[in-house]
């Protein structure tokens, strides 16, 4: 019988290494604290990312904010899967904007509540990086150069899911997608395209921006509850996996998530009024060919004749990442 190492380490997951750690530090589904606040019969994927990301984020938020938030939801993934007329899955006042004008509903929304006097309400926009960080990217720009009082959250699975895999400016590069296909001289993506919207939302200055991942869930709902913590316009970049999409199967979710982090190509990070405060050291370091080789998106990268140069090219952004946000403690 084939053997499999268990790495320990990874106890702030729902793996082996959850029971090495006391009852209040573990990892849970549900439990009677928590509020649930997207509740079971979604229609969401099987080891859907964005599900996850969204439970655990709006439930820390609802812990920070006294069970007092409205929602605004731009058109995507997460609204879909979770509000098929008539029905909804959501235990909270929830509003679908359209595809992006998400941070403006939500701006309004804010602005209402401080209208009447109820500063105990608290406002948060929604989306996925399709809505964010293009279709509804001057709303939220806006949002953000205004200072309102609202935490925008995206979660980014890196491509318009929803609507058949499109190419949207938070792909990477060298990913196929439907609009990025595999041939040419630069297959999947080009390089030099796109927008990093968390280093965007810093050059704004707002209070607080971080990114998460849907691997660290315990970091995930420490920046949710910080942000919860502030006033003022407040951005968290989450990045969820998308098994569809991405071309991996439902139990890599996970997995792929914190090769994402270990790699260097997404750094997890804090910034306050446009400077980086603190980042999440990388524990084990690995190359990005053991997070690109588990995904359909980048196999063209592995045929008869491996895209080396354009694997390097990738290798580059991790390493630049490392150096920028100081990744790896200096020994």
């Amino acid at each position: 019988m084939e053997m499999q190492q268990v790495k320990f380490y990874q106890t702030g997951t729902f793996t082996v290494g959850n029971r090495l750690l006391d009852q209040d530090q573990r990892s849970v589904q549900a439990n009677m604290a928590r509020t649930n606040s997207l509740n079971s019969g979604h229609r969401a994927c099987q080891g859907c990312g964005e599900a996850l990301g969204a439970r655990y984020a709006i439930d820390a938020a609802m812990r920070a904010a006294n069970n007092q938030i409205i929602a605004a939801n731009a058109t995507g993934c997460l609204e879909v899967f979770s509000t098929p007329y008539p029905e909804t899955s959501w235990q909270i006042p929830w509003i679908h904007s359209l595809f992006g004008n998400a941070a403006a509903v939500a701006t309004g929304v804010a602005a209402a509540m401080k209208v009447r006097g109820r500063n105990d309400v608290r406002v948060i926009a929604q989306g996925g990086d399709g809505g964010t960080t293009d279709i509804g990217f001057g709303c939220l720009s806006g949002m953000f150069e205004r200072n309102d009082d609202v935490l925008y959250i995206c979660y980014d699975n890196q491509a318009y899911m929803n609507t058949g895999v499109q190419r949207s400016s938070a792909t990477p590069p060298a990913a196929r997608t439907a609009t990025t296909m595999p041939v040419g001289p630069e297959p999947g993506a080009r390089f030099g395209q796109g927008k990093n919207v968390p280093l965007i939302a810093m050059a704004h200055g707002i209070p607080y921006v971080a990114t998460a991942s849907v691997a660290y869930l315990h970091d995930l709902e420490e920046k949710v509850t910080k942000a919860m913590s502030i006033r003022g316009a407040r951005y968290i970049h989450i990045l969820v996996p998308c098994p569809l999409g991405w071309g991996a199967p439902s139990h890599e979710t996970i997995h792929l998530a914190r090769l994402a982090v270990e790699t260097g190509l997404f750094p997890l990070f804090e910034a306050e009024h446009g400077d980086v405060v603190s980042s999440t050291k990388i524990r084990h370091r690995v190359p990005v060919e053991e997070y690109l080789t588990l995904q359909k998106r980048f196999a063209h990268l592995f045929g008869k004749q491996p895209a080396v140069e354009t694997i390097a090219r990738i290798q580059a952004m991790a390493d630049k990442n490392i150096e920028k946000f100081k990744l790896i403690e200096e020994r």
